[in-house]
């Protein structure tokens, strides 16, 4: 049986991003719910960004800060490397780990084209998901769960319906998450 990644939160616990690839396609997608404690402060908050001229879309799961502080990195690693998606996440990765400033930022990131999904985190973590399925934040359980039972089942639906699907069921489930969905196709 593949093995799929669902990273769960060290301090990341308030929000979704699920990336599926299926039938030759990618597509990532987020809630858009935004909590501070126990409160929601904003429920249409965009956690998705497209980078290197829509070639790359990256979501994240953490601070906004610090998720925007890593997108321009990323951005200028995929600049540095523009022909892999595996070395400019790998280069961030070092990065992130090594760079006394960026090692405080709090986020875990995943990184799609239209052919690769990668999930980067800031302990040095480069993973691609043996069955194409990544999920980050605390309704990530759910949304894998959801994403791998429509892969296997439901073979009429593209990447991009798994994703909306499996991230209005997390969303019915996490409190953490909320239905106001965001998912792009690279």
């Amino acid at each position: 049986m593949k093995q799929s990644h669902s990273i769960g939160p060290r301090t990341v616990r308030s929000t979704t991003v699920l990336a599926v690839k299926h039938k030759g396609r990618t597509a990532i997608g987020a809630d858009g719910q935004v909590t501070f404690d126990e409160t929601v402060m904003k429920g249409t908050a965009y956690k998705l960004r497209e980078l290197a001229d829509g070639k790359v879309v990256v979501g994240f799961a953490g601070g906004v800060a610090d998720a925007l502080t890593l997108f321009d990195r990323f951005e200028e690693k995929l600049k540095a490397y523009p022909r892999d998606l595996r070395r400019p996440a790998v280069e961030l990765a070092k990065d992130w780990r090594l760079d006394r400033a960026l090692r405080r930022l709090e986020a875990l990131l995943i990184a799609v084209t239209r052919k690769e999904l990668i999930l980067i985190s800031g302990q040095g973590d480069v993973i691609e998901a043996d069955d194409d399925i990544l999920a980050i934040g605390s309704g990530a359980p759910y949304a894998t769960a959801a994403a791998r039972a429509l892969v296997r089942h439901n073979k009429d639906m593209d990447a991009e319906q798994i994703v909306r699907e499996s991230l209005q069921i997390a969303a019915e489930i996490c409190v953490y998450t909320n239905e106001n969905i965001q998912v792009i196709s690279p």
